[in-house]
């Protein structure tokens, strides 16, 4: 039987996918549609990105610091929703800009400090995560199937009304997830900075390393993987499905990951997996393998995406004090989602223009380097403590 705060945090990403299955995608589709060149298109999907950068980290030490650990979520959806609303008069590039930078630090804004409690939450009423942010997933799916089929049915408009209605049911699923009470309002110590420096030059540091490097080995394969593997012949069908593959596997393995050895894995281990992976993932894909082989090649997304996610949040869970867990993952969404990810993001359409699918092999070295960082993190864990960070 599905536990009432599990059932309420699993709505909760439910809705947020169901929004953002058809953001992610589609929303560039919708300012093709209002007419915009692809440079201005390219600027405001960075004003996002720089958004999502800036204020993640500050959404997340609000959450950190906040009496109930519900309302940065709920007031995040709710101006998301208002942000998207906004759109709907709008064509005037400039004025977009802004409204792209609003939007992306609020619907990204959420993911950190939705993950940092929900994993507190697992901890507290003892529910499995992985299940619960599974169920997200599966509605990222349902959402990019039928939102694409909106669009060939209705035209790119459809996007927009489908974003905010979703949005507006996540913003419901966010006033109904459970409070999250503190025992008394967060009183700031006087050394929370010093042991947050503690933290960054030791196991910290090299956990936001290992994931953001890992993750952004993925920037090739978001940006140009649709025309890459559509120059090869493979039809755009074929490119939704090999995409929704990869999240299906994705699904599986956070299902699973709170279940046996799985279960027993250390953050530094599981990130070690998600980087041989990724070396394996995108070395292979580099040599323009056929379509057959590109299904188990994306079925590794489980390992490069999910095990390292996965062994990120593990880590705020069992090394990081409570006051700092969304603070944590406010600077791993910051740097993963944000910074390295925009960087190699950019450097993997000068790739491609030079190596055509070739520029798979690129994201090899954010994965060694990610691989590197890993290691050294897992030395440093089986290393006696010898000071209590908290």
């Amino acid at each position: 039987m599905v536990k009432p705060t599990a059932l309420r945090f699993a709505t909760y990403y439910g809705a947020f996918y169901l929004m953002f299955g058809a953001f992610l995608p589609y929303f560039p589709r919708w300012l093709d549609g209002r007419g915009l060149s692809p440079e201005w298109i390219g600027w405001i999907l960075a004003a996002g990105m720089i958004g999502r950068t800036l204020v993640s980290p500050i959404g997340a030490r609000w959450a950190d610091r906040a009496v109930r650990h519900r309302d940065p979520i709920l007031a995040f959806a709710i101006g998301s929703v208002i942000a998207f609303a906004l759109h709907i008069p709008v064509s005037t590039p400039w004025i977009l800009l802004v409204l792209s930078f609003a939007a992306g630090a609020l619907v990204f804004g959420q993911i950190p400090v939705t993950d940092a409690f929900a994993m507190r939450a697992a901890r507290d009423h003892a529910f499995e995560f992985g299940p619960v942010r599974a169920f997200g997933s599966g509605l990222f799916i349902i959402a990019n199937f039928s939102a694409g089929a909106l669009i060939d049915r209705l035209g790119t408009e459809s996007v927009l009304a489908w974003i905010i209605i979703a949005g507006g049911l996540m913003a419901l699923a966010a006033a109904w997830l459970p409070p999250g009470h503190r025992p008394s309002a967060h009183i700031p110590r006087p050394d929370e900075w010093a042991r947050l420096g503690r933290m960054l030059a030791g196991p910290l540091g090299l956990a936001l390393a290992a994931s953001a490097l890992i993750q952004a080995g993925h920037g090739f394969y978001y940006v140009v993987s649709a025309n890459a593997w559509t120059a090869q012949g493979i039809s755009g069908a074929m490119v939704g499905a090999l995409w929704a593959f990869a999240v299906a596997f994705e699904i599986v393995f956070l299902s699973l990951s709170g279940r046996g050895w799985l279960g027993r894995l250390s953050p530094a281990n599981l990130m070690i997996i998600g980087a041989l992976a990724s070396l394996l993932r995108w070395g292979l894909t580099a040599l323009s393998p056929p379509l057959w082989a590109l299904f188990p090649l994306q079925a590794l997304h489980a390992l490069t995406f999910a095990a390292t996610y996965v062994g990120f949040l593990r880590f705020t869970a069992n090394d990081m004090p409570d006051d700092q867990t969304a603070l944590s993952q406010g600077l791993n969404s910051a740097l993963s989602g944000g910074i390295v990810l925009a960087a190699v993001s950019t450097l993997s359409g000068y790739a491609y223009a030079q190596y055509g699918v070739g520029g798979f092999a690129f994201m090899m070295v954010p994965g060694l380097l990610g691989l590197a960082a890993a290691v050294l993190l897992r030395r440093v864990s089986l290393l006696p403590r010898r000071e209590n960070i908290d």
